[in-house]
């Protein structure tokens, strides 16, 4: 059991660190997303090792990480729907999918003169 839960540990930790990288180097908001879902993967892998650690002693697995592991999934998938939506919404709006940078507020002056 030993070599499995390290092999599950490094798969998490990759996942983790392949994600992170991906989500600091990538300036593309979708890719953003894919990224911090890779994330929400590496940590999704190291909750399902931690469910399995009765089951070396012939018990089943922990319910309490199994839950959390089932919600997370749901609430992760909820959360990338919503971010794609806005997403679009935003590409609709503007026709690209990133925000412009600061540009000069002709509001802000208007309103100091």
């Amino acid at each position: 059991m030993t070599d499995a839960a390290t092999l599950f540990g490094l798969c998490a930790a990759a996942l983790v660190g392949v994600g992170l990288y991906a989500l600091v180097v990538n300036p593309q908001p979708l890719r953003k997303i894919l990224a911090f879902n890779v994330v929400g993967s590496g940590v999704f892998v190291l909750f399902g090792a931690i469910a399995r650690r009765g089951a070396a002693l012939g018990m089943g697995g922990d319910p309490v990480p199994q839950a959390l592991l089932i919600t997370g999934i749901v609430v992760a998938f909820s959360a990338t729907a919503l971010a794609v939506t806005v997403l679009l919404r935003l590409f609709d709006e503007t026709q690209s999918v990133t925000l412009a940078p600061d540009a000069p507020a002709a509001d802000s002056e208007s309103r100091e003169g």
